[in-house]
């Protein structure tokens, strides 16, 4: 792996965007499961188009102020005592993005309540990346890939879903490059990847056994 092939994959795999991929294949590999099954394609994108706004696009405008104005030194947020604002704003963001869904944009909130069950279960890891990272760098990266390989894994094996276990060994796949990636970035070290990696898997299983 080069040197350019592993920022690559660190940028389009980057944990705030993994959240709308996650979306697109639950979208297009299980709708019943998601509560989108009654939507037609046009309506699907426009869909994804607001969770992707919601999701990356505002977290990221955040993260770009933030370092615009001084707050951190780099976009790639690797300065440990810099990662907890950025986190907590990106939270805060998806806590903001959960309620709407859930709750105010009907009639998504009624049609499909999982959606807003994904974006808690986000939340939740984003929040615990920033506690952790009040003391130690764990990868976030990793705790995203992981979290939609449990989500998945999940709902594979809790409704037999056989439609999701293509787009599950593609998540596995790709956190298996995206992990070497950070190891060969020295973003990170083993341990941090594989408490990021748990962190993700545990918060994304419990969200489906619990709330689906």
């Amino acid at each position: 792996m080069t040197n350019r092939i592993a920022t690559f994959l660190s940028v389009v795999f980057h944990p705030l965007l993994i959240t709308t991929y996650l979306f697109a294949l639950l979208f297009l590999a299980a709708p019943d499961l998601v509560g989108v099954s009654a939507l037609e394609l046009p309506a699907l994108g426009s869909l994804l188009l607001l969770i992707f706004l919601n999701t990356f696009v505002a977290p990221a405008v955040i993260i770009y102020y933030f370092h615009r104005f001084g707050v951190i030194s780099s976009l790639h947020v690797d300065n440990l005592r810099e990662r907890r604002l950025p986190y907590l704003a990106s939270a805060i963001v998806y806590a903001i993005s959960t309620y709407l869904f859930g709750w105010k944009l009907q009639p998504i909130s009624e049609l499909a309540p999982q959606i807003s069950m994904i974006l808690g279960s986000a939340t939740l890891s984003l929040i615990v990346v920033a506690l952790v990272s009040l003391f130690w760098k764990i990868s976030a990266h990793a705790t995203g890939i992981g979290g939609a390989i449990g989500i998945m894994m999940a709902l594979l094996m809790r409704y037999d879903e056989s439609s999701l276990l293509n787009p599950l060994l593609f998540a596995i796949v790709t956190g298996g490059l995206l992990m070497s990636a950070r190891l060969y970035l020295n973003a990170h070290n083993l341990a941090q990847i594989a408490a990021g990696v748990f962190c993700g898997i545990f918060i994304g299983v419990g969200t489906v056994y619990y709330f689906f």
